[in-house]
Protein backbone atom coordinates (compact mmCIF):
# COMPACT_ATOMS: atom_id res chain seq x y z
CA UNK A 1 0.00 0.00 0.00
CA UNK A 2 2.69 2.47 0.58
CA UNK A 3 5.50 1.24 -1.89
CA UNK A 4 5.86 4.78 -3.24
CA UNK A 5 7.09 5.56 0.38
CA UNK A 6 10.07 2.92 0.15
CA UNK A 7 12.39 5.00 -2.63
CA UNK A 8 11.98 8.21 -0.20
CA UNK A 9 13.27 6.72 2.93
CA UNK A 10 17.62 6.79 2.84
CA UNK A 11 19.02 3.76 3.53
CA UNK A 12 20.88 5.44 6.05
CA UNK A 13 19.39 6.76 8.53
CA UNK A 14 21.35 9.93 9.38
CA UNK A 15 19.72 11.07 6.21
CA UNK A 16 16.18 12.01 7.49
CA UNK A 17 15.75 15.38 5.70
CA UNK A 18 13.55 18.04 6.96
CA UNK A 19 11.77 17.96 3.56
CA UNK A 20 11.08 14.21 4.17
CA UNK A 21 9.97 14.73 8.02
CA UNK A 22 8.08 16.92 7.01
CA UNK A 23 6.45 14.64 3.84
CA UNK A 24 6.23 12.16 6.50
CA UNK A 25 4.50 13.80 9.22
CA UNK A 26 1.91 15.45 7.04
CA UNK A 27 0.49 12.18 5.49
CA UNK A 28 0.73 10.63 8.63
CA UNK A 29 -1.58 13.70 10.37
CA UNK A 30 -4.27 12.98 6.88
CA UNK A 31 -4.55 9.21 8.29
CA UNK A 32 -6.68 8.07 11.25
CA UNK A 33 -7.13 5.04 13.07
CA UNK A 34 -5.89 1.77 11.92
CA UNK A 35 -4.56 3.47 8.48
CA UNK A 36 -2.48 5.75 10.50
CA UNK A 37 -1.04 2.68 12.11
CA UNK A 38 -0.10 1.00 9.39
CA UNK A 39 1.85 3.70 8.02
CA UNK A 40 3.70 4.69 10.45
CA UNK A 41 4.47 0.86 11.25
CA UNK A 42 5.50 0.67 7.33
CA UNK A 43 7.64 4.10 7.72
CA UNK A 44 9.78 2.34 11.02
CA UNK A 45 10.38 -1.53 9.06
CA UNK A 46 11.47 0.38 6.35
CA UNK A 47 14.05 2.38 8.37
CA UNK A 48 15.26 -1.06 9.62
CA UNK A 49 16.67 -1.66 13.18
CA UNK A 50 16.27 1.23 15.34
CA UNK A 51 13.65 2.53 13.28
CA UNK A 52 11.13 3.03 16.09
CA UNK A 53 13.06 4.79 18.35
CA UNK A 54 14.50 7.31 15.47
CA UNK A 55 10.67 7.83 14.60
CA UNK A 56 10.31 8.77 17.94
CA UNK A 57 13.08 11.15 18.46
CA UNK A 58 13.02 12.17 14.90
CA UNK A 59 9.32 12.03 13.88
CA UNK A 60 7.61 12.60 17.36
CA UNK A 61 6.04 9.49 16.90
CA UNK A 62 4.67 7.24 20.16
CA UNK A 63 6.65 3.93 19.98
CA UNK A 64 3.42 2.28 21.73
CA UNK A 65 1.45 3.36 18.86
CA UNK A 66 4.38 2.27 16.23
CA UNK A 67 4.57 -0.72 18.05
CA UNK A 68 0.76 -1.18 17.78
CA UNK A 69 1.19 -0.97 14.44
CA UNK A 70 3.60 -3.29 13.77
CA UNK A 71 1.60 -5.69 15.61
CA UNK A 72 -1.65 -5.07 13.46
CA UNK A 73 0.91 -5.53 10.12
CA UNK A 74 2.13 -8.64 11.68
CA UNK A 75 -1.23 -10.36 12.67
CA UNK A 76 -3.29 -9.37 10.20
CA UNK A 77 -5.60 -7.78 12.71
CA UNK A 78 -6.80 -4.99 12.76
CA UNK A 79 -7.80 -2.74 16.83
CA UNK A 80 -10.74 -1.11 16.95
CA UNK A 81 -10.62 2.24 18.62
CA UNK A 82 -13.50 2.85 21.35
CA UNK A 83 -13.60 6.55 21.00
CA UNK A 84 -17.40 6.33 22.81
CA UNK A 85 -15.88 4.78 26.32
CA UNK A 86 -13.72 8.04 26.70
CA UNK A 87 -14.14 10.91 28.59
CA UNK A 88 -15.58 11.55 31.85
CA UNK A 89 -18.46 10.26 33.42
CA UNK A 90 -21.76 11.92 34.34
CA UNK A 91 -22.35 13.23 37.83
CA UNK A 92 -25.57 10.49 37.56
CA UNK A 93 -22.99 7.82 37.34
CA UNK A 94 -21.13 8.32 40.70
CA UNK A 95 -24.17 9.82 42.74
CA UNK A 96 -27.43 7.55 41.53
CA UNK A 97 -29.83 9.59 43.84
CA UNK A 98 -28.63 12.82 42.93
CA UNK A 99 -31.38 13.99 40.17
CA UNK A 100 -34.00 12.20 42.92
CA UNK A 101 -32.39 14.36 46.20
CA UNK A 102 -32.73 17.64 43.82
CA UNK A 103 -35.92 16.87 42.91
CA UNK A 104 -37.21 16.47 46.71
CA UNK A 105 -35.61 19.62 47.50
CA UNK A 106 -36.36 21.72 44.56
CA UNK A 107 -40.28 20.30 43.79
CA UNK A 108 -41.87 21.85 47.24
CA UNK A 109 -40.77 25.43 46.52
CA UNK A 110 -41.36 25.79 43.01
CA UNK A 111 -44.19 27.40 41.27
CA UNK A 112 -45.85 27.03 38.07
CA UNK A 113 -45.75 29.54 35.19
CA UNK A 114 -48.30 31.99 36.16
CA UNK A 115 -49.43 33.13 32.98
CA UNK A 116 -49.57 28.84 32.35
CA UNK A 117 -48.50 29.70 28.66
CA UNK A 118 -45.82 27.10 29.86
CA UNK A 119 -44.71 24.19 31.64
CA UNK A 120 -41.66 25.10 33.21
CA UNK A 121 -41.33 25.37 36.82
CA UNK A 122 -39.90 28.19 38.46
CA UNK A 123 -37.77 27.97 41.50
CA UNK A 124 -36.65 30.93 44.06
CA UNK A 125 -33.21 28.46 45.07
CA UNK A 126 -30.33 29.49 44.15
CA UNK A 127 -27.76 26.48 43.07
CA UNK A 128 -25.40 27.82 45.45
CA UNK A 129 -28.47 26.78 48.00
CA UNK A 130 -29.51 23.59 46.81
CA UNK A 131 -25.35 22.92 47.20
CA UNK A 132 -26.26 23.44 50.84
CA UNK A 133 -29.31 21.93 51.26
CA UNK A 134 -27.80 18.66 49.63
CA UNK A 135 -25.01 18.78 52.65
CA UNK A 136 -27.38 19.64 55.17
CA UNK A 137 -30.78 17.21 54.53
CA UNK A 138 -29.13 14.42 51.98
CA UNK A 139 -25.60 14.20 54.10
CA UNK A 140 -23.83 14.49 50.93
CA UNK A 141 -19.84 15.33 51.74
CA UNK A 142 -19.00 18.45 49.59
CA UNK A 143 -15.55 16.39 48.26
CA UNK A 144 -17.92 13.95 46.40
CA UNK A 145 -21.11 16.81 45.65
CA UNK A 146 -20.48 18.17 41.85
CA UNK A 147 -19.95 21.72 41.80
CA UNK A 148 -22.43 24.78 42.48
CA UNK A 149 -22.22 25.04 38.34
CA UNK A 150 -22.41 21.34 37.61
CA UNK A 151 -26.23 21.85 39.72
CA UNK A 152 -27.19 23.87 38.08
CA UNK A 153 -26.85 22.44 34.70
CA UNK A 154 -28.60 19.53 36.86
CA UNK A 155 -31.80 22.01 37.84
CA UNK A 156 -31.41 23.11 34.03
CA UNK A 157 -32.31 19.44 32.46
CA UNK A 158 -34.90 18.93 35.05
CA UNK A 159 -36.75 21.46 33.65
CA UNK A 160 -36.23 23.84 37.23
CA UNK A 161 -35.50 27.41 36.15
CA UNK A 162 -33.65 29.67 38.18
CA UNK A 163 -35.42 32.86 38.25
CA UNK A 164 -37.49 34.66 40.75
CA UNK A 165 -41.04 34.44 40.78
CA UNK A 166 -42.61 37.12 39.79
CA UNK A 167 -44.91 38.03 42.76
CA UNK A 168 -41.56 38.22 44.56
CA UNK A 169 -40.54 40.99 42.23
CA UNK A 170 -40.98 44.78 43.32
CA UNK A 171 -44.47 45.97 41.49
CA UNK A 172 -43.63 48.75 39.41
CA UNK A 173 -45.52 51.89 40.48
Amino acid sequence: MFDHVKMLIPKAIDELTPELKKFLNETRSKLKGSQRREFMANVVLLLGRGGQSLAERELGWDHKTTGKGIKELKTGIRCIDNFASRGRNRAEHHLPNLLEDIKDIVEPVSQSDPTFRTTDLYSPLTAAEVHRRLVEQKKYNVEQLPTVRTISNKLNELGFHLKKVDKCKPKKK
